[in-house]
């Protein structure tokens, strides 16, 4: 699998960043991903690739993903994850629990830092996992 795409050198200090700030870009890391992942193995129409990603990007699935994920966590992927779950949001997901939302919010947060600093590989690592073991359709 190519990598996701190569990154232009920063000019921000990613530690510097909120985790809010990670989180947002791994939003964008984890549904790309998916998408490109969906597009290149099945042969789905657009709205039917659409009801597809949303089984891996909601909060409900990312929560269930990290929990499949964590055993093959570093120690600073691991508090890279909890400082996302544990960051102030205003909002909470209609569709997830408390604990679902600030979950997700952890994975994308992890997510996002890998991605920022040029852990493209690692990313890619943890997302053959997730594939190869994540069940988009057991509904818990």
């Amino acid at each position: 699998m190519p990598q996701l795409f190569d990154l232009q050198p920063n000019t921000v200090d990613v530690r510097q960043l909120s985790p809010l700030s990670l989180a947002f870009v791994g939003d964008s890391v984890l549904e790309l991903l998916v998408r490109r992942r969906l597009v290149c193995t099945t042969h789905l129409h657009p709205g039917k690739l659409n009801a597809e990603k949303v089984k891996y990007v909601s909060a409900r699935a990312q929560f269930r993903e990290e929990k499949l994920l964590e055993p093959l966590l570093t120690e600073d992927e691991l508090a890279m994850f909890k400082r996302g779950r544990n960051a102030n949001k205003a909002s909470v997901a209609k569709h997830a629990s408390a604990e679902e939302y600030r979950a997700s919010t952890g994975f994308e947060c992890l997510l996002g830092w890998l991605y920022l600093t040029g852990q493209s590989t690692r990313i890619e690592e943890l997302f053959e996992v997730l594939w190869q073991n994540f069940d988009p359709n057991v509904v818990d």
